[in-house]
Protein backbone atom coordinates (compact mmCIF):
# COMPACT_ATOMS: atom_id res chain seq x y z
CA UNK A 1 0.00 0.00 0.00
CA UNK A 2 0.99 3.45 -1.12
CA UNK A 3 1.19 6.23 1.99
CA UNK A 4 -0.52 9.25 0.43
CA UNK A 5 0.45 11.61 3.30
CA UNK A 6 2.64 14.27 2.58
CA UNK A 7 6.44 14.05 3.81
CA UNK A 8 6.83 16.77 6.78
CA UNK A 9 8.02 20.42 5.25
CA UNK A 10 7.58 19.12 1.57
CA UNK A 11 6.62 21.55 -0.87
CA UNK A 12 3.51 19.11 -1.12
CA UNK A 13 2.67 19.31 2.58
CA UNK A 14 2.96 23.20 2.65
CA UNK A 15 0.87 23.38 -0.86
CA UNK A 16 -1.72 21.95 1.20
CA UNK A 17 -2.49 24.46 3.77
CA UNK A 18 -1.77 26.80 0.72
CA UNK A 19 -4.16 25.83 -1.15
CA UNK A 20 -6.92 26.14 1.69
CA UNK A 21 -5.81 30.03 2.51
CA UNK A 22 -6.46 30.72 -0.92
CA UNK A 23 -9.54 29.58 -1.00
CA UNK A 24 -10.48 31.28 2.01
CA UNK A 25 -9.10 34.58 0.06
CA UNK A 26 -10.84 34.00 -3.00
CA UNK A 27 -14.18 33.58 -0.80
CA UNK A 28 -13.39 36.91 0.92
CA UNK A 29 -14.41 40.46 -0.56
CA UNK A 30 -12.13 42.10 -3.14
CA UNK A 31 -8.81 43.39 -1.41
CA UNK A 32 -7.99 41.14 1.02
CA UNK A 33 -4.86 40.25 -0.16
CA UNK A 34 -4.09 43.74 0.41
CA UNK A 35 -5.37 44.40 3.88
CA UNK A 36 -3.22 40.87 4.73
CA UNK A 37 -0.55 42.84 3.79
CA UNK A 38 -0.82 45.84 5.52
CA UNK A 39 -1.89 43.92 8.73
CA UNK A 40 1.68 41.74 8.42
CA UNK A 41 3.34 44.86 7.68
CA UNK A 42 4.58 43.68 4.13
CA UNK A 43 4.06 44.30 0.55
CA UNK A 44 1.25 42.80 -1.26
CA UNK A 45 3.84 40.30 -3.33
CA UNK A 46 4.55 38.72 -0.53
CA UNK A 47 1.56 37.63 0.42
CA UNK A 48 0.75 35.97 -2.95
CA UNK A 49 3.84 34.28 -2.51
CA UNK A 50 2.67 32.93 1.25
CA UNK A 51 -0.79 32.59 -0.27
CA UNK A 52 -0.49 30.83 -3.84
CA UNK A 53 0.32 27.12 -3.55
CA UNK A 54 2.34 27.87 -6.74
CA UNK A 55 5.40 29.22 -4.35
CA UNK A 56 6.90 26.52 -2.04
CA UNK A 57 7.63 29.45 0.78
CA UNK A 58 6.22 28.30 3.79
CA UNK A 59 3.74 30.81 6.00
CA UNK A 60 5.62 31.61 9.37
CA UNK A 61 3.84 30.86 12.19
CA UNK A 62 4.12 34.04 13.71
CA UNK A 63 2.05 35.26 10.86
CA UNK A 64 -0.92 33.04 11.30
CA UNK A 65 -3.00 34.69 13.97
CA UNK A 66 -2.85 37.84 11.63
CA UNK A 67 -3.55 35.95 8.77
CA UNK A 68 -6.79 34.35 11.08
CA UNK A 69 -8.05 37.28 12.15
CA UNK A 70 -7.85 39.39 9.01
CA UNK A 71 -9.08 36.93 6.50
CA UNK A 72 -12.25 35.85 9.13
CA UNK A 73 -11.56 31.75 9.25
CA UNK A 74 -14.88 30.01 10.02
CA UNK A 75 -13.67 27.49 13.17
CA UNK A 76 -13.48 24.38 10.30
CA UNK A 77 -11.74 26.28 7.89
CA UNK A 78 -8.92 27.07 10.36
CA UNK A 79 -9.23 23.35 11.89
CA UNK A 80 -8.79 22.57 8.40
CA UNK A 81 -5.91 24.68 7.53
CA UNK A 82 -4.12 23.90 11.21
CA UNK A 83 -4.13 20.29 10.41
CA UNK A 84 -2.80 20.88 7.15
CA UNK A 85 0.32 23.32 8.66
CA UNK A 86 0.98 20.86 11.53
CA UNK A 87 1.73 17.89 8.94
CA UNK A 88 3.98 20.55 7.18
CA UNK A 89 5.28 21.54 10.13
CA UNK A 90 5.27 19.65 12.79
CA UNK A 91 6.39 21.25 16.12
CA UNK A 92 5.22 24.82 15.03
CA UNK A 93 1.58 23.65 16.01
CA UNK A 94 1.79 24.63 19.84
CA UNK A 95 2.91 28.31 18.88
CA UNK A 96 -0.35 28.21 16.36
CA UNK A 97 -2.74 26.35 19.03
CA UNK A 98 -1.75 29.28 21.64
CA UNK A 99 -2.59 31.87 19.94
CA UNK A 100 -4.05 34.91 21.00
CA UNK A 101 -7.21 37.14 19.28
CA UNK A 102 -5.44 39.89 17.10
CA UNK A 103 -7.58 42.96 15.69
CA UNK A 104 -6.43 44.87 12.90
CA UNK A 105 -5.99 48.42 13.14
CA UNK A 106 -5.50 50.89 10.48
CA UNK A 107 -3.15 53.64 10.06
CA UNK A 108 -3.12 57.11 7.77
CA UNK A 109 0.69 57.84 7.22
CA UNK A 110 2.19 59.88 5.05
CA UNK A 111 3.26 58.74 1.29
CA UNK A 112 7.15 59.58 0.99
CA UNK A 113 6.97 58.85 -2.72
CA UNK A 114 9.58 55.94 -2.41
CA UNK A 115 9.45 52.74 -1.66
CA UNK A 116 12.19 51.84 0.52
CA UNK A 117 11.09 54.96 3.15
CA UNK A 118 7.36 53.71 2.92
CA UNK A 119 8.66 49.77 3.44
CA UNK A 120 10.76 51.01 6.24
CA UNK A 121 8.62 53.19 8.24
CA UNK A 122 5.79 50.45 7.74
CA UNK A 123 8.53 47.71 9.28
CA UNK A 124 8.90 50.38 12.11
CA UNK A 125 5.35 50.59 12.64
CA UNK A 126 5.07 46.93 12.70
CA UNK A 127 8.11 46.73 14.91
CA UNK A 128 6.84 48.93 17.49
CA UNK A 129 3.48 47.34 17.84
CA UNK A 130 4.92 43.94 18.53
CA UNK A 131 7.46 45.27 20.92
CA UNK A 132 5.00 47.20 22.89
CA UNK A 133 3.04 43.86 23.05
CA UNK A 134 5.61 41.88 23.81
CA UNK A 135 6.59 44.05 26.61
CA UNK A 136 3.00 44.05 28.26
CA UNK A 137 2.51 40.32 27.76
CA UNK A 138 0.02 40.77 25.63
CA UNK A 139 1.32 39.75 22.53
CA UNK A 140 0.66 36.67 20.09
CA UNK A 141 2.79 34.38 19.15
Amino acid sequence: MVDKTPEPGSEEAIRAYKTILSHVIDQRPSGMRQRLADALGKHRSFVTQISSPAYSIPIPSKHLPAIFSVCHFSPAERDQFLAAYHQAHPGKISVAAGMRKTRHVSLIVPDFGDDKQNAALDKAVNDFIQKITSITGKGGS
